[in-house]
């Protein structure tokens, strides 16, 4: 009876969470519409951006270019609770943290050797076809940047 409890109680707790995850607007790929953007040259421009569950954490793949044109691809998983999780990849950064402030907002802390770059939001559009990321902070060489970047979803 046990055994068979335990099961039950596990198998409730996967689908639960599977509809957790899919319930989550920021899930799914995001791909930069430049049009409706307005990031300087020289910035950085993430082009695709991949948000899905990994176990019981949030995996983040991004895909773009670098301030000098060259391409970059980075890796972050972790958990929208405002701590700081690694990034591989990413010339710039070494952690990034994102906070849920509620079911279409997320803000982003960027750190590169414990030291705050960039800080952003993330607000997804009510109908979950759009988000957009305001960002500011400073750049690689310690200019003062700010950008807005617009995501259609895929």
């Amino acid at each position: 009876m046990k055994v068979r409890t335990t099961v039950l109680l596990l198998l409730m707790l996967c689908i639960g969470a599977t509809l957790c995850f899919a319930a989550d607007p920021s899930l799914g790929t995001w791909k930069l519409n430049e049009a409706k953007s307005k990031i300087d040259p020289g910035l950085p421009k993430n082009v695709t951006v991949v948000y899905e569950a990994e176990g019981n954490s949030i995996k983040s793949t991004v895909d773009g270019f670098d301030g000098k044109g060259n391409p970059v691809h980075s890796v972050w998983t972790g958990k929208f609770d405002g701590k700081d999780y690694p990034v591989t990849g990413d010339p710039n950064s070494d952690t990034r943290s994102v906070k849920r402030i509620d079911e279409h907002t997320l803000e982003l802390t960027v750190k590169k050797g414990g030291k705050v770059l960039t800080t952003g939001r993330i607000a997804i559009a009510a109908d979950g076809k759009s988000r957009t990321l305001t960002a500011s902070g400073t750049d690689a060489s310690g200019k003062k940047m700010h950008s807005t970047s617009v995501y259609d979803k895929q």
